[in-house]
């Protein structure tokens, strides 16, 4: 069996979560599905953070799509257990709810896991080099783990959403890690990956039959 660190709920994870709200049907978009590819610099966390990468679970897809060394995390459908509730505007003019996704990473022999990790907003952790995104492992180590950086290319339409940043340790498990003495000094910003958000949302044609779906059962029920 494989064992899991305490959790880290002093870092206010649900409080935070809860922040981006659900996904409102005012949005242009609604995310339903896709991946997020995570690359990590798995060199800085042996030599930073005692961490070294030992594992991941069946449901991780490798490679991702940031090359041979990257995984792939499935978003969540809006119907699952936990549900993707993530939608927006073109642009990102506009956006709330959380990107969901399943799978587990494993460190140091598999003794420490993250995973079920999702993807929200926050914005008081907006600044000069991070987007106000954080990444959360929601089993194992259930903490903000990662702040999302300012994304080197994002697209935010019709055709989906697509962000590509860096990973940038969070304040929070950067305490952690000195709390548990894995880390000798504070690792808050420090860069240890990147990741690739490429979710999709419903197609034009589908939202039609559904609309004509719904006229139909109107038309029926009238006769």
């Amino acid at each position: 069996m494989k064992r899991k660190l305490p959790t880290l709920m002093a870092c206010g994870l649900i409080g935070t979560l809860g922040v981006a709200g659900t996904a409102s049907a005012s949005f242009e978009f609604n995310v339903i599905g896709g991946q997020t590819s995570v690359l990590l610099d798995t060199d800085t966390l042996a030599a930073a953070a005692n961490l070294n990468l030992s594992g991941v679970s069946a449901d991780v897809n490798a490679p991702g799509e940031l090359g041979p060394n990257s995984v792939a995390f499935g978003i969540n459908a809006t119907d699952a257990g936990m549900p993707t509730t993530f939608g927006y505007d073109t642009g990102l003019d506009a956006f709330g709810g959380t990107i969901e996704h399943t799978g587990s990473v494993f460190f140091n022999d598999d003794t420490i896991e993250v995973g079920n990790f999702s993807i929200a907003f926050d914005a008081d952790r907006v600044s000069d080099t991070t987007s106000g995104f954080f990444v959360a492992s929601t089993t194992g180590i259930e903490a903000i783990l990662f702040d999302v950086g300012v994304p080197s290319s994002l697209t935010a339409d019709g055709s989906g959403l697509g962000i590509e940043a860096d990973l940038l340790v969070s304040s929070e498990f950067a305490a952690f890690l000195l709390d548990i003495e894995f880390a000798e000094a504070d690792l808050t910003g420090a860069v240890v990956g990147s990741a690739l958000v490429n979710a999709t949302i419903p197609a034009p044609g589908a939202l039609a039959l559904m609309g004509l779906a719904g006229l139909a059962g109107r038309g029926r029920r009238r006769q």
